[in-house]
């Protein structure tokens, strides 16, 4: 992985706004019409290609494949992070309940479970807020099936992601850039489905993690960084309700950092990142877990660099936390200095600031300049691409103040 050896390096968390024309033709091929297959296949790579083109253009050091490999076939896109692993997973039953249909899932004394969806804590605090289609809040398409486990899981996605590598690889190759991203699901998200099958959530989960291991191996050994995306980490706290302890949170996470760590044990650390967020869906965020409470819990994944939300105005004050938690030898962090939650693009001094806020507690070379999540399907394309302007502007004016 690549340090800021002379200058803050630029890359993002990963989804970037799909091209009208691709997003038709997965609309197409999902819904079960008459699709050349190859002709897709032919048009999903050169939109791989060019979209790391314009990433370069725009100043993006480490680029990623947009995750176009994992588009759902809808404008927003939302979801593909986690709902291209349905395609990829077998033992799955494709036709359960809608995932806001699933019923609450309350704890007990003494136990902590997650809930539904619809059972969340910042939705049953805004609920009038959730309910009113012209609030702005949203957190997507609602599907109407959901997936559940009836059957040991396996990995199937051997040939979709020897697809994604290839393409992607060729959008290197055509760039002449020497390394790029990748994403893939980590275990405690993958796992957030409903379970038919293992006797218990514990079971499940590892079994998810033996099965995505498959993915995670197959993305390092191509040469490209694998990013893991895990918003369950932290955003599982609003998940459970009643609200737990923070003491009885940890444990209950640390058991999926475990799972997660046991799916990459071998592979090298320095070709791994991890990518924390508080769900990122456009909404009022009140019962986030503080970033000081679960940053220990973050530094235990064995990974090389840490990607976070840091932009977003519920999280930005957090970068003082760095003030007391060192970031260990060898490691990196990418913290998030724009943010998909807001049209307003950031003034490239502003970026600056927040770089050079971090790079003055870790230090400058172990800081690469990011977004807080995924701009595609969060914000208007044309938005998005300027943000990533904006982040590769701030990073050269930071670089200039800390390279005197």
């Amino acid at each position: 992985m690549r340090y800021s050896r002379d200058r803050i390096l630029t890359s993002h968390a990963g989804s970037l706004p799909r091209p009208d024309a691709l997003i038709a033709a997965n609309q197409a091929r999902l819904s079960g019409g008459d699709v050349d297959e190859a002709k897709f296949q032919a048009q999903l790579k050169d939109a791989v290609i060019d979209v790391v083109r314009r990433q370069k253009e725009l100043g993006i050091d480490i680029p990623g494949d947009g995750e176009y490999g994992k588009a759902m076939g809808h404008r927003v896109n939302y979801g593909a992070w986690w709902h291209y692993s349905f395609q990829r997973l077998g033992g799955l039953d494709p036709s359960g309940p809608g995932l806001y249909d699933m019923p609450a899932r309350r704890s007990k004394p003494g136990e902590v479970v997650l809930t539904s969806m619809a059972d969340r804590r910042d939705r049953n605090r805004f609920a009038a807020a959730y309910a009113d289609p012209e609030s702005g809040i949203t957190t997507g398409p609602r599907a109407r099936n959901w997936p559940v486990c009836c059957a040991p899981l396996s990995y199937t996605g051997h040939d979709a992601i020897a697809r994604d590598i290839a393409n992607f690889k060729a959008g290197l190759d055509a760039g002449g850039i020497a390394e790029g991203f990748m994403t893939s699901i980590a275990p405690a998200s993958a796992s957030r489905i409903a379970n038919a099958h293992y006797k218990t959530d514990e079971e499940f989960l590892f079994a998810c993690a033996d099965a995505m291991k498959a993915e995670y191996k197959a993305i390092v050994d191509a040469g490209l960084v694998l990013q893991l995306d895990d918003p369950a980490i932290a955003e599982n706290w609003d998940m459970i309700n009643p609200e737990p302890t923070v003491e009885e949170y940890r444990r209950f996470t640390m058991l999926r950092v475990e799972a997660l760590n046991e799916a990459i044990k071998g592979l090298p650390r320095d070709r791994i990142r991890f990518h924390l967020c508080w769900g990122s869906w456009h909404g009022p965020h009140i019962t986030d877990i503080p970033m000081k409470d679960i940053v220990d819990v973050m530094l235990a994944i064995n990974a090389g660099a840490y990607s976070f939300e840091a932009g977003n105005v519920r999280h930005e004050h957090e970068w003082r936390i760095w003030q007391d938690v060192k970031l260990p030898d060898g490691k990196l962090i990418l913290p998030g200095v724009v943010s998909h939650a807001t049209n307003v693009v950031e003034h490239p001094e502003l970026v600056a600031e927040r770089i050079v806020r971090f790079a003055n507690l870790v230090g400058r070379e172990q800081v690469i300049a990011a977004t807080d999540c995924g701009l595609g399907g969060r914000v208007h394309a044309d938005i998005a691409w300027a943000k990533l302007e904006a982040l590769a502007q701030g990073a050269a004016i930071a670089s200039s103040q800390l390279w005197r």
